[in-house]
């Protein structure tokens, strides 16, 4: 048997194709409010992705037109002591101090000092998650490195900090 002509098939199956969505068609109806409502829903995160991405975005840009913090909001312990009367417990370190920085162990090398070895590498956060493990001793080591190598402000003032907490501790 000879087959049809293709435009016959495509005619047929569009025809087979429209009746079985009118099979289907009153489940369609059911669903329709929970698809929309979910294709809404969608849209609407994809937007705010959009608009983070974004806001990123422009913070990079910006970032190079301002300068960093001194002393950044995030540089904080759960272990400090509420302010009180808006007074800061925190004292600010400031190369002008009596005070002269010492230069680094001789034993530590360019990826950090020998209390934490691998510290010229860390990021912030795990600096942060860290800290609570060391001593005083240990966080002025940390602390006289930054300032001799990196001298990262985010790093020395959250070195800082914890230091003025263990020691009014």
């Amino acid at each position: 048997m000879k087959p049809l002509p293709l435009p016959v098939r495509v005619a047929a199956g569009l025809v087979a194709t429209a009746v079985e969505q009118a099979r289907d068609l009153p489940r369609l109806v059911v669903e329709l409010p929970v698809t929309a409502v979910s294709q809404v829903l969608q849209a609407s995160m994809r937007v705010q992705q959009k608009l983070t991405q974004l806001a990123i975005k422009g913070d990079r840009a910006l970032s190079t037109l301002r300068p960093a913090e001194e002393q950044p909001g995030w540089a904080t312990f759960d272990d400090e002591p509420p302010q009180r009367n808006g007074a800061s417990t925190v004292t600010e370190l400031h190369p002008h101090n009596s005070t002269p920085v010492p230069e680094p162990e001789p034993d530590s090398d360019a990826s950090g000092p020998n209390v934490l070895p691998n510290y010229g590498e860390m990021t912030i956060q795990q600096l942060r998650g860290r800290l609570r493990t060391l001593s005083l001793e240990d966080l002025r080591a940390l602390l006289d490195w930054e300032t001799a190598h990196e001298d990262r402000p985010p790093f020395v003032t959250m070195l800082s900090n914890r230091i003025t907490t263990v020691t009014q501790g």
